[in-house]
């Protein structure tokens, strides 16, 4: 089942609660939903524990220092590139709905495919195209900034 059909399930539930209802209907799906602290974190941590990735694998694939993409994902430190979640998102395996989801829980707009460099990188996601470093150079073959890192 995939993170909006998931939520669907959480609405229909919530939504068949009356008022009286609801406090209870809450604690029984309580498990079901992300913490209202740190969201991203806990989200991006289950899709790699589901996927069966090590973090450390992720950092090194995002080109991303370890140090660092611990304190990202634990949201220690937070980063305004959006390019870096996108990284991370990749060298994680997230599909284009994952992706989308983990820019969102971060506080940053979904990939738009009107935009051309949105459009180019859901093509690599929706095409399975994970390895950062070749679509650098894609996206640079279409007169596109690359994704960088938060040091670049």
């Amino acid at each position: 089942m995939n993170t909006w059909e998931e939520a669907d399930e959480l609405m229909a539930a919530l939504e068949q609660a009356g008022p009286e209802e609801l406090p209870g209907v809450l604690r029984d799906l309580a498990a079901a939903f992300l913490p209202e602290g740190r969201p991203f974190a806990a989200y991006v941590r289950r899709k790699f524990r589901e996927k069966g990735i090590l973090q450390q694998n992720v950092f090194l694939a995002a080109d991303l220092s370890e140090n660092y993409g611990y304190k990202l994902i634990a949201e220690e430190k937070h980063t305004v590139r959006r390019d870096v979640i996108l990284r991370l998102c990749l060298a994680g395996a997230f599909d284009e709905e994952e992706t989308d989801t983990a820019l969102i829980l971060y506080g940053m707009a979904p990939l738009y495919p009107r935009l051309p460099r949105d459009a180019v990188l859901l093509r690599a996601i929706r095409r399975g195209e994970r390895d950062v470093h070749r679509l650098n150079e894609l996206l640079l073959s279409c007169g596109l900034p690359p994704l960088l890192t938060e040091s670049e």
